[in-house]
């Protein structure tokens, strides 16, 4: 019988292990997870602590009875100390410090990422948090709900920090929010990163671009955030959301090589450099599709696509990871945002002769109600029309979502713009017009370039 351990209970180790044992059920699989919450949403936590999911239960993909209902051994609350690749063991540690050794045939590292903590003074005092696991996501919901703060300051302008300062506005709390760049959300281009920034403070959320915060102290009850530019702001709370970083404590002593970031070097099997031990999710670098090459791009989406890939190649398999195009979408207040793909500023450098055209469009056809503009940045190359990326901002209710999936699934394939053209896309009034606004942005693209070279 084949021994299948998996360090990490989240995206990509539960879909490794129930890929497993999918194809071979006698295989034996054990997944070790450091806390008691094996396959959590953590892009649901916004919405647990807003209050719109009042269950936390709710933000399980799937519960642990479920999982083990498959034959899949979980060891809850255990953290795994050191991988000994030569005796095929691995030493795992629970919460009243007993050890044990387990022994493998196949190893799968699936141990996520962790906040990073930037070089704040005052990180540690009470009323501070960061955000990324289910512990992190009590202590900010006790703390609600025990001292009712009536401001909050949230440092860092990403996914994470947009998506709380709606939560929180929600919650009826007063939001500043603080980013050292020049706009919001720095995975779009700044003119998108402009639009959402209007949709905040719509909502009455503060926003400060071009700090860097330096200090929190306490004064009584309330923190006084201070940083660059003479900013100081006194609040009953801080919340740090300012990126993630891969967890490889265990890398350099079992041997495994590490890359971008310190993240796990694996190839498009899921294999490290070390025999039988595989890797996969936010700890690895991500091979990417349209730049071919490896790089730290840690998506739930990609985790689960990873964690499959290592769980069938564990018990035989010859799968690849087809890549990924870094594609995303996020509801801020009312809006939608969304891209795949590269950006204009990541497009650029010499490998593409990178051109971008922003337009807009209806959602739908103006006549019937409810329609809403959508705001489109469509990447090119302007050499051989190839298809580069698209970013997207609208209505949550105007099929963003769907409209980027269009330009990713372009994209996976190779198409060039002029392409987009060709799609024999649905249409009624209510939801779309007889070209959609992905093909409209498309001809808009090819129009400018006409214009160029007459």
């Amino acid at each position: 019988m084949t021994h299948l351990l998996i360090i990490g209970g989240s995206d990509a180790g539960i879909s490794a292990a129930l890929r497993a044992k999918e194809l071979d059920s006698k295989v034996d699989v054990t997944v070790v997870v450091a806390d008691s919450f094996p396959n959590y949403s953590i892009c649901g936590i916004p919405f647990y602590l807003s209050g719109e999911v009042p269950d936390w239960r709710n933000l399980a993909h799937r519960t642990a009875e479920e999982i083990t209902q498959t034959g899949i051994n979980l060891l809850l609350n255990h953290t795994a100390q050191t991988v000994y690749p030569a005796k095929k063991s691995v030493e795992i540690v629970d919460q009243q410090g007993q050890v044990q050794w387990l022994t493998y045939d196949k190893l799968i590292v699936a141990t996520g990422a962790v906040p990073v903590k930037p070089a704040i003074e005052g990180l540690e005092l009470p009323g501070v948090f960061l955000l990324h696991s289910m512990e992190d996501t009590f202590a900010v919901h006790q703390h609600l709900t025990n001292h009712a703060p009536q401001s909050v300051v949230i440092v860092g302008g990403g996914y994470i920090g947009l998506e709380m300062a709606d939560a929180l506005t929600h919650r009826g709390i007063a939001v500043t929010l603080v980013e050292h760049s020049a706009t919001v959300m720095k995975t779009v281009d700044p003119s998108l990163g402009q639009v959402i920034g209007e949709e905040l403070r719509r909502h009455n959320v503060e926003v400060i671009n071009r700090v860097e915060i330096e200090t929190i102290e306490q004064k009584g009850t309330q923190l006084i955030v201070s940083g660059t530019g003479g900013f100081h702001k006194t609040t009953d709370m801080v919340l740090v959301a300012v990126g993630v970083r891969p967890l490889t404590d265990l890398a350099p002593e079992a041997g495994l090589k590490t890359g971008q970031r310190g993240a796990i070097q694996v190839n498009r099997k899921m294999e490290t450099n070390v025999p039988d031990i595989y890797a996969a999710g936010d700890c690895v670098e991500t091979w990417h599709r349209l730049l071919n090459e490896y790089t730290y791009l840690p998506l739930g989406t990609t985790a689960h696509k990873q964690g499959r890939i290592a769980g069938e190649n564990a018990v035989g398999g010859e799968q690849e990871f087809a890549g990924s195009l870094g594609t995303q979408v996020v509801k801020i207040f009312d809006l939608a945002v969304a891209r795949t793909g590269l950006r204009d500023a990541e497009a650029q450098g010499g490998r593409f002769n990178a051109v971008t055209v922003e337009m807009d469009a209806w959602d739908h056809k103006v006549y019937y109600p409810g329609a809403h503009k959508l705001r489109i940045r469509i990447t090119g190359d302007a050499q051989n029309g190839r298809l580069l990326g698209a970013q997207m901002v609208g209505h949550y209710q105007g099929e963003v979502a769907k409209r980027i999936d269009i330009f990713a699934t372009a994209l996976f394939h190779g198409m060039n713009v002029d392409e987009l053209n060709e799609l024999d896309l649905s249409y009624t009034p209510p939801l779309s017009s007889p070209w959609d606004p992905v093909q409209m942005s498309a001809q808009a693209w090819v129009k400018q370039q006409i214009k160029y070279h007459s």
